[in-house]
């Protein structure tokens, strides 16, 4: 009966909500946006840049031009979906789902870095295959690439880094919580 008790209360206090959650959620959504906004500032230079220095250069420049607007076309559609997703989360006060959230952001990151690593490689193997085969357009695309890929590279390390440092703040969040049979206690210091 006492086990049974004992595991009943369990799951009402893990699913109980903390309200300095709140502020912690606030901070990773503000950090999501900021970075959208970066990401979308990016790919629309890079459109403009592109889009102008494609109608006035040829070969391997005009090559160089076009894969960076291609590219970031797709950059600015990421970067709205995620600022759009960004400005619609509520930040919640769970526990759990703020973990979650959490881990989730910095496995995507380095998901995203794993693929920015890709990217390049590929760029790489374009350029080099355009040299070879004495190709202007593919040395142009894989300049570009290499390029769009070491942003990503360094937008994605560094967004990782800010979460990474801000998910260290949550031990200290909960640090002051006491679970009982009559449920969460807050405990705060003045």
């Amino acid at each position: 009966m006492m086990l049974v008790l004992f595991f009943a209360t369990e799951g009402m206090v893990l699913a109980q909500e903390f309200p300095p959650l709140q502020a912690f959620n606030q901070t990773r959504i503000d950090y999501n946006q900021k970075g959208m906004v970066i990401l979308g500032s990016w790919a629309i230079g890079n459109m403009v840049w592109g889009g102008i220095g494609a109608s006035h250069t040829t070969g391997e420049v005009k090559a160089f031009h076009q894969m960076n607007l291609y590219w970031n076309t797709v950059n600015l559609a990421i970067a709205g979906f995620g600022y759009w997703q960004a400005a619609k989360e509520v930040p919640g006060t769970d526990f759990w789902a703020t973990m979650e959230a959490q881990q989730s952001i910095e496995k995507t990151l380095l998901v995203n870095a794993a693929l920015d690593v890709t990217y390049m490689a590929g760029g790489l193997y374009m350029k080099e295959r355009g040299i070879r085969k004495d190709n202007s357009r593919l040395v142009g695309f894989g300049k570009s690439v290499i390029l769009q890929g070491a942003f990503l590279m360094a937008f994605d390390a560094v967004m990782y880094g800010f979460h990474q440092v801000h998910g260290k703040e949550i031990p200290g969040l909960i640090q002051n919580v006491s679970f009982g049979l009559s449920g969460v206690n807050f405990r705060m210091n003045f």
